[in-house]
């Protein structure tokens, strides 16, 4: 399984290849690529993330969070974006439930990374029960 690679000095997106990389925070097997993120540090190593949500909680403690570069898999475009500049829903089925799908194209009710990161360290995702009713509940209105 590979959960980190090295040696990543343009910081480009890697080919994650189904069921032979694991998600740097949970440590699932990375089946699909819908909700995929990558980490990149200033030394050229890769994460991988299944889920968005688990980016975000993974990172909070590195120190070069600062200066990472991440992608995310676009869910309108199908393709690598820069996470910091993605759209973000908050009511995506998404691995971990967190909710979070990554989107390049604005919708009325997408968030920005800043907003998604606050979001998610308040634990204010789906995977919170009270937060999903109001989110849904909203969403049907």
């Amino acid at each position: 399984m590979i959960v980190v690679k090295t040696g990543n000095i343009a910081k480009r997106p890697i080919k994650i290849v189904l069921g032979k990389f694991q998600d740097s925070d949970c440590a699932m097997v990375i089946n699909d690529t819908t909700y995929t993120s990558e980490v990149i540090s200033p030394n050229g190593k890769t994460w991988f993330f299944h889920d968005h949500g688990g980016l975000v909680h993974w990172i909070e403690n590195k120190k070069f969070k600062d200066d990472a570069i991440i992608w995310v898999m676009s869910k309108d475009t199908k393709r690598w974006i820069d996470g910091y500049k993605a759209w973000y829903s908050r009511t995506d089925i998404t691995p971990m439930f967190y909710g979070f799908g990554a989107y390049e194209n604005k919708k009325d009710d997408y968030i920005t990374y800043k907003q998604m990161r606050l979001f998610m360290l308040r634990g204010e995702t789906m995977a919170n029960p009270s937060v999903k009713k109001q989110l849904l509940q909203r969403k049907v209105k």
